[in-house]
């Protein structure tokens, strides 16, 4: 069993993963929209280019999102964050100064007692992030 985050944004879902991938070095695997689908006749025309279903694949681990519809109104991301794990402090650098571009620092990236380093964010589309490196290998 893997757990996977699915994240839901209110119509910017493909310049987030489009972001995402770039920054994680990671492949988009699937990006529909709704127009593509047999959903199509489901939503309203102006709602038919956002994203029902991407999947970006970082490793071997799968981040997967898509937009909401005006039926199921949007909330924002709240109570939970996504938890990057690496082995590098120079990756844990360089993926949170990427993260966090036109983002908000929260706690910035540092050593802790825990880690060698750790920080949070939350980036420009309203994701929260924790990048966290406890050992360098």
């Amino acid at each position: 069993m893997k757990i996977n985050p699915y994240l839901i944004f209110n119509g910017d879902c493909k310049e987030a993963f489009t972001f995402y991938a770039q920054c994680l070095h990671g492949t988009i695997e699937t990006m529909l929209t709704f127009g593509e689908t047999p959903a199509r006749d489901h939503v309203p025309e102006d709602c038919r280019d956002r994203i029902i279903h991407v999947r970006l694949l970082v490793g071997d681990q799968v981040l997967m999102g898509s937009d909401t519809t005006p039926e199921r109104p949007y909330n924002g991301i709240s109570g939970c964050s996504v938890s990057l794990n690496v082995t590098r402090i120079a990756e844990a650098e360089r993926i949170f100064t990427a993260l966090a571009d036109r983002g908000t620092v929260q706690m910035p990236l540092e050593a802790t007692f825990w880690a060698v380093r750790f920080g949070m964010l939350v980036d420009r589309f309203g994701v929260p992030w924790m990048v966290n490196c406890e050992t360098e290998q």
